[in-house]
């Protein structure tokens, strides 16, 4: 890993990123432990405002300009900020299943999918990752995030 591609970024850039590391990691977390607890109430208002701060920061970055500044990935920005409001207007309603479904789309929309475009080639992470130092810690990285994949579907499945 290399650092100095995100420390020669805008600054958007590394609010963004900022934000965007603790909301992976935190929401990782959520998603695999009890709900309904206080702990699972404040975690999310955590959560929320990281991922939020993360959506409001992306539209100051504008590396793939393909529409006055913007591209199509300012969408899931969007939907991020809609998936918020949808999340928090159905956990106020005790409407669990429309919360879980909104914030499981956040998650795997907003992080897990948006996070795997960053690694693309000419990207800023890319660069970070993958330039000047030992990949161990990207295998590590993907161990750890496919093992709370594979956690995550039997805990759903009602496995052990």
């Amino acid at each position: 890993m290399n650092f100095q591609p995100l420390l020669d970024a805008p600054i958007a850039v590394q609010i963004h990123v900022a934000a965007v590391l603790p909301a992976a990691v935190l929401g990782a977390y959520i998603l695999l432990n009890r709900k309904g607890t206080p702990r699972h109430r404040l975690l999310g208002k955590i959560w929320m405002m990281l991922m939020v701060m993360t959506s409001l920061s992306s539209f100051f970055i504008h590396e793939i300009n393909l529409f006055h500044g913007f591209s199509p990935i300012h969408l899931l920005s969007i939907s991020v900020l809609v998936g918020a409001w949808r999340a928090i207007t159905a956990a106020r309603a005790k409407n669990i299943r429309a919360h879980k479904a909104a914030v499981i789309g956040m998650y795997f929309g907003g992080i897990v999918i948006a996070g795997l475009f960053t690694l693309l080639p000419g990207r800023i992470m890319n660069a970070v990752v993958f330039s000047g130092g030992p990949n161990w810690v990207m295998m590590l990285t993907f161990a750890a995030i496919a093992a709370m994949f594979i956690l995550h579907r039997r805990l759903a499945s009602g496995g052990t």
